[in-house]
């Protein structure tokens, strides 16, 4: 099919919104090499053999797919070959039919290599040097003439520079630097060739910015180039379809298809849990108390990753392991995103090469990176969700054929529940989906400058052109429009010249200001955090990275973990923390954003199910047999709820009164309903409340008894006017002018400065509100607004979610129980209220006295009883 051919009939059909899918394996049995049909077959089982390797089933149906035209999507576990199944495909094409090499010389006046063929787009940098040597195996094992070089921010200048005129053949690139080199006139010329392009982890871009950043930049490549296969590599979701739409957009001129591999590799899961489990726990109570046998694990294995859930985690269990065996020192690592590229590197490349016992290491090594030597997966603390928990035990075993093994270090008792709740939704294939999100305007807003950046655009070919990407597919002419209105001339903002950044004339748009062009470039992406400071040695090389809002807390000298070693604070110069070794102990450790997950809606329904079935019969959950105890004290002091059932707890000590309901939904939600009863409550008497949360309820604690009975609770949770009052309950406009921020240096109406001279923080922040509020104040209508508003209620506080979960909480039966003092259940929910609150005893301490107070009445009530 020619060019001309798949243009027009994409403007016939008008687009396909929902696209037919070809579902594989259910298919005809693969082609043999020996049919004929398919010639590239037999030269690349033939090089899988002499490796010692033979090909899937499921790999070959892959192959047989694409070489057939299709679009599509590969779904398969952690380690049973998705990488050569996207691979092979492209390269197979090129055996079968390749670009003649006098076209080669025509397209770049030379002969060495042909012209771009092929992108592997990947979602973090980290991955490109592993997935880079995987892809070149497979050409150099093929004997293709084809050359791969990476385009990452690690690039070096005069590389990029090379690569926007003279391409290699493949490359391995970030969303964020193919939509640099698309906002480039030459870009028409460098990708007019291309055949393939392959987004890896689709997952984990899927539903975030920076997958709607990839979307946008899939629809211009196919402007440019009509003929190149879109495919998608990703762990197995739970919205096969859904992800399949948002990578091949809503017009595809090609049959989909989506492959599944295995429909789960076996995963053997542990749980590691203290001699005797306490009956009122709290978050994080166990923690490096497990230090001995997880020590002892990584003594009985070849090669361990242990994740944490916080960077911070890391470094303190790195430095708790250092401690207790000092012998292991350059034995294990410390990995995380906030290294710098060259640690990170050096521990990707010791684990490879079997030179490392152990590395402690967050979400950075969850995924892509190939690492066959690890033969178990310690996990510490509950992961919050399934697909995390597969993904992380998928890091060991990394082969088809050998089961993956995952220890389960709880941080407290509680977890043991998630982790059982997470084996049976593993077993019931239950993973959550990936909700998408519904055209966002900052993004839009930067990728009308990028293409007008590119050369002159129309309104017409652009909308179109957005409008091919699902998440922009119901985009209206008069959302368009503003955001065209916006890039010109600011819109409310016109007043200020810097905010005319596109010049519209009679023949369509582009950028001509070269000062507003190079700002955008160094601005394109939609990562936004606290801007983070680079930590260097006085004398010596680049450490990593600490958040700013860390750094403006150190004082010289004080002492702080990274990359596992203590490092002193001498000054901060020039957006630089300067440090020196340390010596002692550490005073400050560093924190980063993100650190606490809520509990996914999948393994939140899993929990309430398992407390169900511990009530029917308690002995038939297998995996709570260690919670026995607790749970046997929790139905004699208070209750646990069936799943039919919302469980409500009243205490009144010499401290207040405190009202305890457990929705068992999650962290955000929880933080919700606090919230919103509070809120509640206030309005219809003058009262004030504490509120403290975690993963299964909350509590609202005060001097004065609720203001209303217990029986009366459901009807002050109803979801009438849900929305009104959950914002108002909470610091709504706080919240919303802090994720304004990030919408603005999306959409351009703040930069963070040029290399070298970037902005604080603070500053952007400063800048940020400044807009915010001229546009409260004049502009209230402006719909970047809005968006900062829909979005602190869908990802912020989870309206969705919260919704569903009182909808089911009025269809259950309240039980209320007036307790004399602390239950199971309800003790950490005390210790979350207490956290925070000045004491001249260590909170461990504190904890301590309580616990043994309850556990010496609970051990005389059971010798009472006999």
């Amino acid at each position: 099919m020619d060019h001309e051919n798949i243009l027009n009939k994409r403007k016939r059909t008008g687009g396909v919104k929902s696209p037919q899918i070809l579902k594989y394996p259910a298919m005809a049995s693969p082609p043999s090499a020996s049919s004929g049909t398919f010639p590239a077959l037999e030269a690349i089982e033939n090089w899988m053999a002499s490796l010692g390797h033979r090909a899937f089933d499921w790999q070959r149906q892959t192959w047989q797919a694409y070489w057939q035209g299709n679009h599509g999507l590969i779904l398969a576990s952690t380690g049973m070959g998705k990488t050569r199944a996207a691979w092979m495909g492209p390269l197979g094409q090129w055996l079968h039919d390749p670009l003649p090499e006098s076209e080669w010389t025509r397209v770049a006046r030379r002969a060495a290599a042909p012209p771009l063929q092929a992108l592997w787009i990947t979602p973090m940098r980290a991955l490109a040097n592993d997935t880079s040597q995987a892809l070149q195996e497979c050409i150099r094992g093929l004997d293709l003439p084809w050359t791969l070089e990476q385009r990452t921010g690690d690039t070096s200048a005069a590389a990029k520079v090379r690569q926007r005129t003279s391409p290699p053949t493949a490359m391995v690139i970030t969303p964020e630097s193919l939509t640099l080199m698309l906002s480039y006139p030459e870009s028409q010329y460098a990708f007019r060739h291309l055949r393939s392009v392959i987004v890896d982890e689709w997952h984990e871009l899927l539903g975030t910015k920076r997958g709607i950043q990839t979307e946008l930049a899939l629809a211009r490549l196919s402007e440019i180039a009509p003929l190149h296969q879109r495919w998608g590599v990703s762990a197995t979701i739970g919205n096969p379809q859904f992800s399949l739409a948002s990578l091949v957009g809503s017009q595809p001129a090609r049959s989909t298809c989506i492959i599944e591999g295995p429909r789960r590799k076996a995963i053997d899961l542990q749980l590691l849990v203290p001699a005797s489990v306490e009956r009122f726990p709290w978050a994080g109570h166990i923690g490096l108390a497990m230090l001995p046998q997880v020590i002892e694990r990584i003594e009985g294995a070849r090669s361990t990753l242990v994740f944490a859930n916080t960077r911070n985690q890391t470094e303190l269990w790195y430095q708790a392991m250092l401690k207790a065996r000092p012998d292991w020192a350059g034995r294990i690592a410390v990995h995380h995103g906030s290294l710098s590229s060259d640690i990170r590197s050096w521990v990707e490349e010791a684990v490879r090469n079997d030179k490392l016992l152990a590395v402690v290491c967050t979400s950075s090594l969850d995924l892509g990176v190939d690492f066959s030597p690890v033969d178990q997966v310690i996990q510490i603390g509950s992961p919050k969700g399934v697909a995390r928990l597969v993904q992380r035990a998928g890091r060991s075993g990394h082969r088809p054929d050998v089961p993956s093994r995952l220890i389960f270090v709880p941080s407290h008792a509680l977890e043991i529940i998630e982790l059982e709740a997470a084996r049976q939704a593993i077993e019931a294939h239950r993973i959550e989906q990936r909700p998408g999100l519904d055209k966002p305007l900052d993004c839009l807003a930067q990728h009308s400058v990028t293409m007008s950046l590119a050369g002159r655009v129309t309104r017409e070919g652009l909308l179109e052109q957005v409008r091919s990407t699902y998440a922009y597919r119901d985009l209206t002419d008069e959302e368009f429009d503003w955001v065209l209105e916006f890039v010109t001339t600011g819109g409310s903002l016109h007043a200020y010249e810097n905010y005319h950044r596109v010049h519209r004339d009679a023949e369509g748009y582009r950028v001509v200001d070269p000062v507003i062009a190079r700002q955008h470039r160094m601005a394109i992406g939609t990562i936004t955090a606290d801007l983070a400071m680079n930590v260097q040695y006085l004398k010596g090389g680049k450490i990593g990275t600490v958040e700013e809002s860390f750094a403006a807390r150190l004082k010289p000298g004080d002492r702080f973990l990274l990359g596992g070693k203590l490092l002193r604070m001498e000054w901060i110069r020039d957006g630089t923390v300067w440090v020196r070794r340390g010596q002692g102990s550490a005073t400050a450790v560093p924190r980063w954003m993100g650190g606490r997950m809520p509990l996914s809606s999948e393994l939140s329904e899993g929990v309430r199910n398992l407390l169900d079935a511990a009530n029917c019969d308690p002995g038939q959950v297998s995996g709570l047999k260690s919670l026995a105890d607790l749970l046997a004290l929790q139905r004699r002091w208070s209750h646990v709820p069936n799943k039919d059932e919302v469980l409500i707890e009243t205490i009144q000590n010499r401290d207040g009164h405190s009202l305890i309901i457990y929705p068992f939904e999650g962290r955000s939600v929880s933080e919700g309903l606090g919230a919103l009863l509070a809120y509640r409550l206030s309005q219809h008497v003058g009262i004030s409340f504490a509120i403290a949360v975690n993963d299964y309820g909350f509590m609202l604690h005060s001097p004065e008894p609720p203001p209303i009975p217990w029986h009366e609770l459901c009807s002050w949770l109803s979801v009438e006017h849900l929305e009104r009052d959950i914002l108002a309950s909470l610091n709504a406009t706080e919240m919303t002018r802090r994720r304004f921020r990030d919408i603005a240096r999306i959409a351009g109406l703040i930069h963070q400065g040029m290399p070298g001279r970037s902005k604080s923080a603070r500053h952007l922040q400063a800048s940020a509100g400044m807009v915010f509020d001229a546009l409260r104040e004049y502009d209230a209508e402006n719909r970047l607004l809005w968006q900062a508003s829909d979005e602190v209620l869908r990802d912020q506080l989870e309206l969705h979610r919260l919704t569903a979960a009182l909808s089911r909480m009025q269809q259950q039966r309240w039980i209320h129980k007036v307790l004399p003092r602390w239950s199971p259940f309800s003790f950490p929910l005390y210790v979350e209220r207490i956290r925070d609150r000045i004491s001249s005893e260590s909170l461990a301490d504190r904890i301590r006295k309580v616990q043994m107070q309850l556990e010496k009445v609970a051990v005389s009530e059971l010798q009472d009883a006999h």
